[in-house]
């Protein structure tokens, strides 16, 4: 049972905070507004992430690789949108 339960716990954790930060994306999406969202959390929260997916690699843990890179890949887009549309302006 360890050698299932342990992987399939990370897994479950990756994937749940792999896509913690999904709803606010699509939040800033549809309102065309980032005015509710700090870029410095994300900025902080991008940051931990590369670093965690640094560790991965030196851990060489593909659970922890992929869920970091996954996560890295939606702060990047929220990043985007927030560039994009930090004044909400909905023409943007």
């Amino acid at each position: 049972m360890d050698g299932i339960l342990w992987p399939a716990v990370g897994t479950a954790a990756a994937a749940l905070t792999s896509f913690g930060f999904m709803p606010q994306v699509l939040r800033m999406w549809r309102r065309r507004s980032a005015g509710d969202v700090s870029v410095v959390t994300l900025g902080q929260f991008a940051v931990g992430v590369l670093l965690w997916t640094f560790y991965g690699f030196y851990l060489e843990d593909p659970i922890i690789i992929a869920a970091n890179l996954l996560t890295l890949a939606t702060l990047i887009v929220g990043l985007v949108l927030y560039v994009r549309f930090r004044d909400g302006d909905p023409r943007a």
